[in-house]
């Protein structure tokens, strides 16, 4: 409690550190801290965020900056205790106990969290500061903006940062910790000072780096690239400097919001969806996988059915005509029977077929490329169909080729497929094969 009530004081005055105006801060860290612990903890840590608004409190008072009414200061309390309790109950209601943020849908229940929450805070804030005559009625819509617009975008930037940094912090840092995170981080600081420092209108600057980031480093990289930016664009203006501070107080306070707000929900959104599209492109692999595996193993099945049925009623039937033709040649009169022809073109026949389901099951068992692609095809050509006499003669490496599995497998298919097609439909009476490999090359 007592860290987390420090952790929120701290969040607290950084905010007012970076406050463009003495009424309101354009930025509340405070916020996305406060519905982060929250959410990642429970609610019943509610005390710490207490603690830590009765110490900002304390500290306005106590350190001579006490020109707020009690009251306006006890309505702002309660207002921001209230959003950021509303905040992390809505947060688990509408994305659940694990917010990865790498779904569109978590970012968008995220976004639909906070910008309720943070509108109570507003109400109350705006309604207490009002009562105390510390605003007039017709500052109240714009007070009010401020007011909410500062702690959606004090939110939107520190709890997605916090969200995938303490939810899951060994993937966040496996990520970012690459020459290519480096170079990220190398690139974002200067780019995100360059657009709001230059004179020309070059705000957009920083979307590169942010989209790489949503790119290359999911959300963890897009989070912390985000903060980046955000920090370096609220200090530049309440230092006095850049785009933003040339402008009238109002609209610099609003153009910041807006800038940064735009630029965060961007990388937010764009991250969330190149991660559900790395997600769907692993899951339709792994179905490929699977479903290659499930037609593997039916394969199998099938030759094993043949190999113990067909297979072995036609090697019956060959040794009973081969019985029957012995028979009928010790039987007196054979020599003019015309028994003994038709059954040894029985025989032939029985032979063909038994070959012929040889080739079938060899051809829908296993893909036998384990011994190599050489292997495979002696394999095979033992099983063509050799009534012409077909003589092949196949030369190549005696082990597996240094290509992939899935390179072997396909072209031992297209061999195979060759080889079928020349003992069926051509006239030749020898056939040559010749494998050979040069470097990554296979002939």
């Amino acid at each position: 409690m007592l860290l987390l009530g420090a952790a929120y004081y701290g969040a607290a005055k950084l905010g007012q550190t970076l406050r463009y105006t003495a009424s309101v801060s354009a930025v509340w860290p405070p916020a996305g801290l406060g519905i982060a612990a929250l959410y990642l903890w429970g609610l019943r840590w509610w005390p710490g965020i207490f603690l830590g608004e009765c110490l900002v409190n304390g500290d306005l008072l106590l350190g001579g900056h006490g020109t707020l009414p009690i009251g306006s200061l006890a309505g702002q309390q309660f207002g921001n205790i209230a959003e950021v309790v509303v905040g992390a109950w809505l947060l688990r209601r509408l994305i659940g106990s694990r917010a990865t943020l790498d779904r569109a849908s978590q970012v968008s229940g995220l976004i639909v969290a906070v910008g309720t929450a943070t509108a109570i805070s507003a109400t109350v804030g705006t309604i207490s500061m009002l009562a105390g005559d510390v605003i007039e009625v017709p500052q109240v819509p714009t007070f009010w903006r401020t007011w909410w617009l500062g702690d959606t975008t004090g939110a939107v930037v520190v709890l997605p940062l916090v969200l995938t940094w303490l939810g899951d912090p060994r993937t966040a840092w496996r990520r970012m910790r690459t020459a290519e995170g480096a170079l990220l981080l190398a690139a974002i600081v200067p780019l995100a000072i360059l657009a709001v420092t230059a004179r020309a209108p070059v705000t957009y600057l920083i979307f590169p780096p942010l989209i790489w980031a949503a790119f290359r480093f999911g959300p963890p990289g897009v989070t912390l690239a985000v903060a980046i930016n955000a920090g370096l664009t609220i200090g530049i203006t309440a230092d006095s400097d850049g785009a933003f501070f040339r402008q009238a107080i109002t609209n610099r306070t609003l153009s910041t919001q807006l800038y940064v707000l735009v630029s965060a929900l961007t990388a937010l959104f764009l991250s969330a969806v190149v991660s559900e599209r790395e997600r769907g492109a692993a899951e339709l692999a792994r179905a490929r996988r699977r479903e290659t595996a499930l037609a593997r193993a039916e394969r199998l099945r099938i030759a094993r059915e043949l190999h113990d049925s067909v297979s072995q009623a036609l090697f019956s039937s060959a040794l009973h005509t081969r019985a029957a033709q012995k028979a009928v040649e010790q039987t007196n009169g054979a020599q003019s029977s015309t028994l003994p022809e038709r059954l040894s073109a029985i025989a032939e026949l029985t032979r063909r077929a038994q070959k012929e389901m040889r080739r079938f099951i060899f051809a829908w068992g296993p893909d036998g490329v384990g011994d190599g692609l050489v292997a495979a095809l002696t394999q095979h050509i033992a099983t063509l169909d050799d009534g012409r006499g077909l003589v092949v003669d196949i030369r190549g490496p005696a082990t597996p080729l240094p290509v992939s599995t899935a390179t072997q497998t396909q072209l031992y298919s297209i061999g195979r497929e060759a080889l079928a097609n020349i003992a069926r439909h051509s006239q030749a009476t020898a056939v040559g094969v010749r494998v050979s490999v040069n470097a990554n090359l296979v002939t």
